[in-house]
């Protein structure tokens, strides 16, 4: 059972749900707890260790009945059900031998003595009755889906390839030469309801055969070298597969909790300020000018954010991880604004305010669409945002630019840009560009205004990759 509830993690894991060492071990100490005999208690131990986010519950539903739904074998029949007597039974051996004989290929007869014998198929004969389709089957899917539909699509289609439909000819064949061999009606209705219950009960075991090897070639599949977390955080985003890009999706939370973790401990650390000599001093005079009071500045105050993120489509993948970022980060902020703009501004925060980050993300790029003529405009987005929404800058507000600063030729408005600059507190620009490319035109494409906004912010940022953005992302709870 043990094996059982590894291959069963393994295949969560390959449908998508991240499934720790220690959450694993905690499943097998669970069932080492709650026991196999309540199926549903044993299912609730196995979830409460494994399952986390709420999103991951129905690909556990879907995946337990798989590996834990058939404990038991189907029942298989006695020839007749039983009530045949001693002298129908050897007559109905005796014409089960010689049908056999003459019955090819002998695969065909092995499952006709099982049908109608009563007998299991071993796992080494139902391997050699499935290696063909099997082996079609990979070469189609080298790696088998791991959703219930594409499952079991691969296992009706394995079934298509055993020749159950020659299982019946024989078996009329039987029945009719015991027929007329002069057995009875009785009899011959028996044999012929159990073997067809027998036959159901095999299309169920290689059913479940075809299952457990498409779990193992999925286990073997993913027991395969992939590249590690620290290779995903430092390959560019623009060389990511939609893959890869999942996996990172599901480990940003727990990188955002442990920024949130740095920032808390921060705040902690400086509640009563830096040391603030002025103030020590002038409240001092009184002894002389000796420090027997000691001054600290203002303590730290959470930061308010406003973003605003190019969502033309190269720059769709970065803002996707930095709003996910910045909005698994909220107990840490103020406040947060957020901002999309293509052509024009749009403001997104109500997004976040209503569904998850992840809902809100997607329902965010298929409403903030690139237009026709597909042309990045930051001056005409600064100019709306100064006209509108300038009221969410003030001097606690880190505003931060999200974009590569190609505006196609267009004003970069940098006069909207100053007036950003002097009400905001900080203004941060995150770039995936390499700095040696700020300035670079693209021939007949895309100009950049970038080095025209970078000497008028207070950082600029190279955002790449997943860790040059979680770097980025920790500088905005540093007290500058």
């Amino acid at each position: 059972m043990d094996q059982r509830i590894v291959e069963f993690i393994a295949g969560l894991r390959v449908a998508g749900v991240r499934v720790s060492v220690a959450e694993s071990i905690d499943a097998l100490r669970a069932v080492e707890q709650v026991g196999m005999v309540e199926r549903d208690l044993f299912r609730a131990g196995l979830q409460a260790a494994l399952i986390k986010e709420s999103h991951d519950q129905p690909v556990f539903q879907e995946l337990f009945p798989r590996y834990f739904g058939f404990e038991e074998l189907p029942p298989m029949q006695q020839p007749g059900g039983g009530s045949m007597n001693e002298q129908e039974q050897q007559m109905f051996q005796q014409m089960l031998q010689h049908l056999l004989e003459h019955l090819s290929p002998e695969q065909l007869a092995r499952l006709f003595e099982a049908m109608m014998s009563g007998q299991r198929l071993s796992r080494e004969q139902m391997n050699q009755m499935l290696s063909q389709a099997m082996s079609f089957l990979y070469q189609l899917l080298p790696m088998p889906h791991p959703s219930p539909q594409a499952q079991a699509w691969m296992v009706q289609y394995a079934l298509q390839t055993v020749p159950f439909d020659r299982l019946v000819q024989a078996l009329d064949q039987m029945l009719a030469q015991l027929r007329a061999a002069g057995l009875s009606e009785t009899a011959l209705r028996d044999i012929e309801q159990t073997a067809h219950e027998n036959m159901a009960a095999l299309a169920e075991q290689l059913g479940q055969e075809i299952e457990r090897m498409m779990r193992e070639q999925m286990r073997q599949q993913t027991g395969t070298p992939r590249p590690s977390l620290r290779d995903l955080m430092d390959r560019p985003f623009e060389n990511l597969s939609r893959r890869e890009m999942e996996e990172l999706r599901q480990v940003v939370t727990r990188l955002a909790a442990r920024l949130r973790s740095r920032a808390a401990l921060r705040q902690r650390r400086s509640k009563a300020g830096p040391f603030d000599a002025r103030r020590t001093i002038r409240s001092n005079l009184r002894f002389g000018g000796i420090p027997l009071i000691l001054r600290h500045r203002r303590r730290y105050l959470k930061p308010k954010i406003t973003i605003l993120c190019d969502l033309s489509y190269s720059m769709r993948p970065v803002a996707s991880f930095t709003l996910l970022l910045i909005y698994a980060l909220q107990d840490q902020v103020s406040r947060t604004r957020s901002f999309a703009f293509i052509d024009d501004l749009t403001d997104i925060s109500t997004d976040f305010a209503e569904m998850r980050p992840e809902q809100a993300l997607e329902a965010i790029q298929q409403r903030v669409r690139p237009p026709g003529s597909y042309s990045t405009d930051l001056g005409h987005s600064l100019r709306t945002f100064v006209r509108d929404y300038f009221s969410c800058v003030d001097s606690r507000t880190t505003v931060i630019f999200l974009g590569d600063g190609r505006n196609n030729y267009h004003d970069p408005n940098l006069q909207a840009f100053d007036q950003v600059c002097r009400r905001a507190r900080r203004v941060i620009w995150f770039n995936p560009e390499a700095p040696h490319m700020w300035g670079v035109e693209y021939p007949d494409t895309l100009n950049s205004d970038m080095l025209e906004y970078a000497h008028r912010c207070d950082a600029v940022h190279q955002v790449s990759n997943l860790r040059q953005l979680i770097t980025a992302i920790d500088t905005l709870f540093v007290r500058g």
